[in-house]
């Protein structure tokens, strides 16, 4: 095989890998809303700095909450409903503060609980109260 063929093949099997990776990158299956909120909430939990915040609100499974990071305050929220049978029985008893984790790059995106990790705080009183 001479010089020029040897390139010309070279070349004709990086085209097909480009068409071919690209036809992947097309057609595979993207993933779920669900999936991409828990590879988000796995990654904030992993690469996360942890921070204080006061919750707004607890509606449901959806917490509101407060936090400030570099001057800057930020409110946000979670829905806990894929992460309910890993929480308290019950939301209601949490305290005004929670922990969080959120994203150095983008302090934006944080979370107050994860699949391997919670930053709920309850009353101390809260399981007194909820067994009277």
């Amino acid at each position: 095989m001479s010089a020029w063929g040897a390139v010309l093949t070279g070349a004709t099997a990086l085209a097909l890998l480009a068409v071919g990776a690209e036809l992947f990158r097309r057609f595979r299956h993207p993933l779920t809303a669900a999936e991409r909120e828990r590879r988000r909430r796995l990654k904030v939990d992993a690469e996360g700095r942890m921070s204080d915040a006061a919750l707004v609100e607890v509606r449901g499974t959806m917490v509101y909450y407060r936090y400030q990071v570099g001057g800057v305050e930020y409110t946000a929220s979670q829905d806990l409903g894929p992460l309910v049978h890993l929480l308290p029985a019950q939301l209601t008893g949490l305290s005004g503060h929670a922990s969080i984790k959120y994203l150095a790059e983008n302090p934006a995106n944080s979370i107050v609980a994860s699949e391997n990790w919670c930053g709920l705080h309850r009353r101390p009183d809260a399981d007194s109260q909820s067994q009277a």
